[in-house]
């Protein structure tokens, strides 16, 4: 394609046909000469915005979108509403390929009950395969909202589901005739569908209602890096019991065959909490099918220790995340 904007015909074709959702609360959504949106809440209702890159992966580019923006704003107890993309293409990008991006997009907007209510299309020199940078508008009442420095020390510490999900599907798909050599076909179809699993808002409503401090979704820079920024943010230290972090066995093996850390991979669709009733907040969470753990304390001062048997280690500075080590 031309480098540059994507024309009004492409525009109208392969990316406003496909948009369909639709939310009361937007007044003014995506068309062609339209630089901005318009939200419109109730009284005693804040906007709660958020913003990120999907940049590590080209498969289910549009679906990862949508849901890790999801995640933030439900990270924060609220109901997300829509969004705005900037797409980047490159210049090998074909039109069949630009529609079924959208076409992710517009399922995974279907599922979260969100909005496209605008955004940029280009395609440019700038990148050598497609990147999306998604806004994502979300409400709360204003008790209600949840921030990642509400964690208070004696409180407990516990993650939804388990770590790895995101970065155990995407390198389960990208990498599958190279694992198939490996693992069983079984195995690694098994790894490619904890993408199903991506979602936070079930848990997130439900700590919302229960009772929870803090939340932070595991992104990038895995379980690790998610502790130590709830730490940071909250000003306070942790006791982390290592075995009782829940992994699955597909993570671990995978992490070994490449020789990852898991502890430092993405992990978008695991959330982590602070609760005064940890153990009370994991049952109601089993109780809807979600399995939660909790994996230590929040304690005084700024230590973060992580206890492994008799062993003790302490928490270091977030790393770059494991997945951009696979080639």
């Amino acid at each position: 394609m031309k480098v540059g904007k994507v024309s009004e015909t492409i525009l109208k074709r392969s990316i406003f046909k496909q948009i369909h959702n639709r939310r009361e609360e937007v007044i003014l959504g995506a068309g062609v000469g339209e630089d901005c949106a318009a939200v419109k809440l109730a009284p005693g209702e804040i906007f709660v915005i958020s913003t990120d890159p999907i940049t590590g992966t080209v498969k289910d580019i549009g679906t990862l979108a949508i849901q890790i923006t999801a995640n933030d704003l439900a990270s924060s107890g609220a109901e997300p509403i829509g969004v705005m993309l900037t797409v980047l293409l490159p210049q090998e990008i074909e039109e069949p390929d630009i529609r079924k991006m959208m076409e992710q997009v517009e399922e995974a907007c279907g599922k979260c009950r969100m909005q496209v209510m605008g955004g940029h299309t280009e395609v440019t020199r700038a990148v050598t395969q497609p990147v999306i940078s998604v806004t994502g508008v979300g409400k709360v009442r204003e008790e209600k909202l949840v921030t990642t420095s509400g964690a208070r020390p004696g409180q407990d510490i516990l993650v939804t589901k388990w770590i790895g999900i995101e970065g155990t599907a995407i390198i389960a798909k990208e990498k599958e005739e190279e694992l198939g050599k490996r693992f069983s076909k079984g195995f690694v179809d098994t790894a490619k569908g904890f993408d199903a699993f991506l979602s936070v808002l079930p848990e997130a409503e439900i700590a919302v209602r229960t009772g929870v401090s803090a939340m932070h979704d595991v992104t990038e820079g895995g379980i690790y890096g998610a502790l130590w920024e709830l730490a940071e943010a909250s000003g306070i230290g942790l006791e982390i019991d290592l075995k009782a972090i829940p992994i699955r066995q597909e993570t671990v093996e995978i992490c070994e065959y490449f020789g990852l850390n898991p502890y430092y991979l993405i992990s978008s669709g695991c959330m982590l909490m602070a609760a005064d009733r940890g153990h009370d907040l994991a049952r109601e969470l089993g109780k809807a099918g979600i399995p939660a753990a909790v994996i230590g304390k929040a304690v005084t001062g700024s230590a973060k220790r992580i206890q492994n048997g008799g062993e003790e280690s302490f928490l270091e500075r977030p790393h770059t995340d494991e997945l951009y080590k696979i080639k």
